[in-house]
C-alpha cells in the first residue's frame, strides 16, 4: 500500500483494537462480519469505488456504508467499516485489503485473548509444511475449477477437531478467497500477523535434528538480541542439514548449516 492508505490502514487497525479491548466485543464474531465484507466489496467493484470515491465526502460514505451493512452486522463492525471509508484511499482495492487484514488481526486477537495465539503460529506453520510436502492436497487446495464448497470441506476434514477455531478459519478464508495470492504468500502473511500480536519476529529454523529447549531458548535469545524484538522460533526438522542450523527471518537468512558450508566450498574449488 501506498501512502495514503497506509496511514488509513494504521488508523483502522487502532480503532480495531480499541475495539476487541473491549469486553462487550467478540473479536472472533467482529473477524466473520469483517470477511463478510470484504468478500462483498471484493465482489461488488462499483460499490468499492464508490466507497473509495475521493471526489465524494467522507460522511456521506460513511452514511452509505452504514445504510448497506446496518442489518447484515453487528454495531461496531459497521462503525469501523464507516471510519475506514472516511478515510482516502490510494486504490480502492487497498480498501479490501485492509478489511482482509483487519478480519484476520480479528480472528488472532481472539486467540490471544483464549491463550491460543502460540498454538495457533505453530499450526499455521505446520499445515504450510505439510502442503509443500504433498503436490496432490496443495493442488486439491488451489485448484481454481474446484468449488469453494469443496475445499472448506476438505480443509474441515483436514483440521476440524485437531487445529485451533481460529486457525481453520483463516486457512479456510485463504484458501477459499485466495484474492490472487499463493497459498505459500498467504500462510506467510498470516504468520507474521501473529507475530505482530505480540511484536515479535518469525524465525524459521531448520535443523537436522530437533532442538533441545536449551538451545531453544538460547537461539530465540540471540536473534532478540541480533534484531531488537522479541522473536517467534517455527521449528523444522530436514535431515540434509548436515550440521547446525539454517535461520530464516524475513528475506534474510542466516546460512550456518554443514551442508551449506561444504556447498560454498565447493563453489569456491570450482571457480
Amino acid at each position: 500500500m501506498n501512502g495514503a492508505s497506509r496511514e488509513a490502514l494504521a488508523a483502522a487497525r487502532e480503532r480495531l483494537d480499541a475495539l476487541t479491548d473491549s469486553t462487550s466485543v467478540d473479536a472472533g464474531s467482529l473477524a466473520g462480519e469483517l470477511a463478510a465484507v470484504t468478500a462483498l466489496l471484493d465482489r461488488e467493484v462499483s460499490l468499492r469505488r464508490v466507497l473509495t470515491d475521493p471526489a465524494q465526502a467522507g460522511e456521506a460514505k460513511a452514511e452509505l456504508a452504514r445504510r448497506l451493512l446496518g442489518s447484515q452486522v453487528s454495531g461496531p463492525a459497521a462503525d469501523l467499516v464507516a471510519g475506514m471509508v472516511r478515510s482516502r484511499w490510494s486504490q480502492s482495492r487497498d480498501l479490501v485489503d485492509a478489511l482482509e487484514e483487519l478480519a484476520n488481526i480479528a480472528d488472532l486477537t481472539a486467540a490471544q485473548k483464549a491463550g491460543a495465539l502460540d498454538d495457533v503460529e505453530d499450526e499455521l506453520f505446520r499445515f504450510g509444511r505439510i502442503v509443500s510436502s504433498n503436490t496432490e492436497l496443495r493442488a486439491a487446495l488451489t485448484n481454481r475449477s474446484a468449488p469453494a464448497s469443496s475445499k472448506g470441506e476438505l480443509l474441515r476434514s483436514l483440521l476440524g477437531g485437531r487445529a485451533e477455531a481460529a486457525t481453520e478459519r483463516l486457512v479456510t478464508r485463504l484458501v477459499t478467497a485466495p484474492r490472487g495470492r499463493s497459498l505459500e504468500t498467504g500462510l506467510e502473511s498470516l504468520s507474521k500477523l501473529a507475530a505482530d500480536r505480540r511484536d515479535r519476529m518469525v524465525a524459521v529454523v531448520t535443523s537436522a535434528v530437533p532442538l533441545s529447549d536449551p538451545q531453544k531458548q538460547r537461539l530465540g535469545d540471540a536473534l532478540a538480541k541480533l534484531y531488537g524484538r522479541r522473536m517467534h522460533l517455527n521449528l523444522d526438522v530436514d535431515p540434509e542439514v548436515v550440521g547446525g542450523i539454517r535461520v530464516q527471518v524475513g528475506d534474510e537468512v542466516i546460512n550456518g548449516s554443514m551442508a551449506d558450508r561444504l556447498e560454498d566450498a565447493s563453489r569456491r574449488l570450482s571457480s
